[in-house]
């Protein structure tokens, strides 16, 4: 099968990469070829040189990889004819998220590429280019599956599911390593717990840890130093995860902790800090052009800057939060490159598979409609992914995911007539604007910093 990955510069690429070499050793490892697609030329060098270094540890080992890559500067020919497509594009680049992060921080609201204004600003130029490449997909490659990993994901997949149906899986690595670090908290095999977890992307709660047929999520709750011992038991605090009766994702922090995780983010932002857009940028921007430079250095590089980028992931939350460190197992992968795997061989394969991905609702919650994205567990196979059913949320979940989802269709709406108008209720009804006045500061602001999206958004 030959996997198309859109964004194929995009630094995390190599894990996926990883994952298939690692995969290619099974005799039916479905995928046999892979095609960068990127419209920047020294990206897709540079991580061309890390892909082959790679191959070359690989082939040390077990020998030549029956797994062929190719780069395409033409999304035609990237599309034409694959039969899995990774959408990880990134509309405005890097620059594109430090504006997102630092328009909505002048404003005196949370900078976040995915959460509150900076995800709506992000959402806004995003959807009509993924729009676009849901019909190319569409008409090139009309039988091929997507797996989405553009932010904000359910957004993004609700966006593209309005053209492809359920040909789209969204995917997010935190539910996979909230569950992880749950299951081994308490000395639990992670392969061997099933959770339950219900939302949307980045807005989620594990509300039970099955294992030995019972639901040990209770006993989590009740050990004070199991709970305390991982990252969200830290991060949140055990008498607020008792409070709620569930472990929240850790992008919730922005929410319970909004006061907080605001005053985090602007003091790392301020008297000549950086934002989280900045800091990556920082730190990626020796890597690209001294990778595509020096090939044979590339791996060494690009494995320094991914320990680095993990390292300080969330690193704002985790201070505001009284220092948190991120556990050693965290560090290496094997999230969402892991959770793109499984869908890949459950589609391909036929391999019936229980996964937590972002799909259409289909009535797996209660309150929301059936065309809404939502996050929760499904059935993936050949047949693509079947939301299951959960538990109904509690009355504050609910009303939170109705809240944001509403925010969602209102960014949906905007992109799909123009309107400004729908724009401006997306900004003011997200609970962490809460103002019609910022509102209207946001949006002129983000008009003024992206200038195309005057494009998008051309009417009152």
């Amino acid at each position: 099968m030959r996997l198309t990955i859109l964004g194929g510069g995009g630094f995390r690429v190599p894990l996926v990469h990883r994952a298939l070499l690692a995969d290619s050793v099974r005799a039916d490892a479905p995928v046999t070829e892979i095609v960068l697609f990127d419209d920047d030329a020294q990206r897709l060098a540079a991580i061309g040189a890390v892909l082959d270094r790679q191959r070359d540890a690989h082939r040390a080992v077990h020998g030549e990889p029956p797994l062929t890559v190719r780069a395409e500067s033409d999304l035609d020919a990237a599309l034409r004819g694959c039969d899995i497509v990774f959408c990880a594009i990134r509309v405005g680049g890097m620059a594109g998220r430090v504006l997102d992060e630092r328009v909505a921080l002048d404003a005196g609201v949370l900078g976040q590429e995915t959460v509150g204004a900076g995800g709506i600003s992000y959402g806004l130029r995003t959807l009509p280019v993924a729009i676009g490449v849901a019909h190319a997909v569409r008409r090139l490659a009309p039988d091929a599956w997507v797996v989405n990993f553009t932010n904000p994901a359910g957004l993004v997949t609700e966006a593209m599911a309005r053209v492809l149906g359920d040909r789209v899986v969204g995917i997010c690595d935190s539910p996979v390593g909230l569950g992880r670090r749950a299951a081994r908290a308490l000395g639990l095999d992670p392969a061997r717990v099933h959770v339950d977890y219900a939302g949307l992307n980045h807005l989620g709660w594990l509300r039970g840890l099955h294992a030995g047929g019972r639901d040990r999520l209770p006993d989590l709750l009740a050990d004070e130093r199991a709970l305390t011992s991982f990252e969200e038991g830290r991060l949140f605090g055990a008498e607020w995860l008792r409070a709620l009766g569930s472990l929240p994702n850790e992008y919730l922090h922005y929410y319970y902790m909004a006061h907080e995780s605001h005053e985090a983010v602007a003091r790392s932002a301020r008297d000549g800090g950086s934002t989280r857009g900045e800091q990556l940028v920082d730190q990626q921007r020796d890597f690209y052009p001294a990778a595509a430079a020096h090939p044979e250095t590339a791996y060494a590089l690009w494995d320094r800057t991914r320990l680095e980028r993990e390292e300080t992931y969330m690193a704002a939350n985790r201070s505001a939060a009284g220092g948190v460190e991120r556990e050693e197992a965290d560090l290496d992968g094997g999230g969402y490159e892991q959770v793109a795997l499984a869908v890949m061989r459950a589609i391909a394969l036929d391999e019936p598979t229980r996964l937590i991905v972002n799909v259409r609702n289909r009535g797996a919650l209660g309150g929301l409609d059936s065309e809404a994205v939502v996050e929760v567990p499904c059935l993936v196979d050949s047949s693509g992914a079947r939301p299951l059913a959960v538990d109904a949320l509690t009355p504050h979940q609910d009303a939170l995911v109705r809240t944001v989802k509403s925010v969602d269709r209102e960014v949906l709406d905007a992109v799909a007539t123009g309107s400004r108008t729908a724009a401006l209720r997306a900004f003011a009804t997200h609970p962490l604007v809460g103002s019609v006045g910022t509102a209207r500061t946001l949006l002129e602001g983000y008009l003024r910093a992206f200038p195309r999206l005057g494009d998008v958004l051309h009417r009152s």
